[in-house]
């Protein structure tokens, strides 16, 4: 999960891509598509014979196979006590669909009337065919 790439930060990763490649360096960065952006990497081929030392490199996250942390990461994330609050703090704050209240889009009770543009019916004029002017 992205809470333990978070927590992996300033970390040394072992990623391993689709394509067999290893990326041994420090996590600098990840985002919600589990990029990642790591520095001080050796790079090694899916055979294993050759090797690069790269300053720095992005890896996008659709190219990983899988990450290896440190244990001590796995453990920081474990005893970190902010998800829990977190998930208990917003209980029941989404707008949610269907249910008691005012109607809402599509909804046949409403001011509205059902889907459409909204607005009376043809009986106002704006009947088929018919165009402004």
């Amino acid at each position: 999960p992205l809470s333990l790439l978070r927590a992996g930060k300033d970390n040394p990763v072992l990623v391993e891509l689709k394509n067999g490649e290893t990326y041994n360096g420090i996590l600098i960065n990840c985002d919600v598509w589990m990029n990642l952006s790591v520095r001080d990497v050796v790079c090694t081929s899916r055979d294993g014979d050759r090797f690069w030392k790269i300053p720095e490199c992005y890896i996008r996250g659709n190219n990983i196979k899988y990450i290896r942390v440190p244990d001590e990461v796995i453990d920081k994330v474990q005893e970190d006590p902010t998800k829990k609050e977190r998930s208990e703090k917003f209980v029941g704050r989404g707008r949610g669909r269907g249910g008691p209240g005012p109607a809402g889009r599509g909804k046949e009770g409403g001011p509205m009337g059902g889907r459409g543009r909204g607005g009376p019916g043809p009986a106002s004029g704006r009947g088929a065919g018919g165009g402004p002017g």
